[in-house]
């Protein structure tokens, strides 16, 4: 169960140059009068597909996953997402209810913002107005990147990509502990995990990495980079 916790004011945080930096004082005491902060274990939801859109919300640490579930209860991992590339934008002004549930899937802290007072700022503030419009385009834009990467390329390429992003863009080093499961890697490539199981298996043979467990170790990173590139 998600755990509240004694926020951090907005005027001290290391994402206020990032989320709210067009702000003033006096609006950013309005966001911490308005703010909740909760910490999430891995595997809780942090909201529901289909839950009604109350708050403007933003990852402050940690790794989360966004996932829409088909008529046929089929899921589909849309996005992963770290801090500052994700502030729960991508259906929060264009429908009533959640389109994607949000997962932690690393422990992880969640501010929520009362989405009236972020409507009552956005109508009275313009530079912070044109500001969270950019940073909608921003995050959209990196929804879309992502799908094109995963699906313009053949199998090998898409577990390429996937492991090549958490070892340039999540921990920014060639030696970590995969987040994800087997089972949700083929959920975000639109893979079956089996085939998910034999390319990683693969992998291993070919020497281009190493894995115990879920500790995955990159020999060969510009090798895998080229099974990218060839997709």
């Amino acid at each position: 169960m998600a755990q509240e916790l004694n926020h951090q004011s907005c005027t001290s945080c290391v994402y206020r140059t990032w989320a709210f930096n067009k702000l003033s004082n006096d609006e950013l005491k309005l966001i911490d009068k308005h703010k909740k902060e909760f910490a999430y274990k891995k595997g809780e939801v942090v909201f529901q597909e289909g839950e009604e859109i109350s708050s403007f919300l933003y990852l402050r640490k940690g790794l989360v996953k966004l996932l829409s579930t088909e008529k046929n209860e089929k899921e589909h991992i849309i996005s992963i997402a770290k801090p500052m590339d994700f502030v729960g934008l991508l259906s929060i002004f264009s429908n009533q209810k959640q389109l994607y549930t949000i997962t932690a899937i690393e422990q992880s802290v969640v501010c929520f913002v009362e989405l009236d007072i972020i409507k009552r700022l956005i109508q009275e503030n313009g530079d912070f107005a044109l500001d969270f419009l950019e940073k909608i385009s921003k995050v959209s834009d990196n929804v879309i990147h992502t799908r094109m990467s995963i699906n313009t390329k053949q199998l090998r390429g898409r577990i390429a990509y996937i492991l090549l992003f958490f070892a340039n863009h999540i921990y920014k080093k060639t030696a970590f502990e995969l987040p994800v499961s087997r089972k949700e890697i083929a959920q975000l490539i639109d893979m079956s995990t089996e085939n998910v199981i034999r390319i990683l298996s693969e992998f291993r043979k070919d020497n281009i990495l190493s894995i115990e467990g879920k500790n995955i170790t990159i020999h060969d990173p510009e090798r895998l980079q080229r099974i990218y590139d060839l997709g």
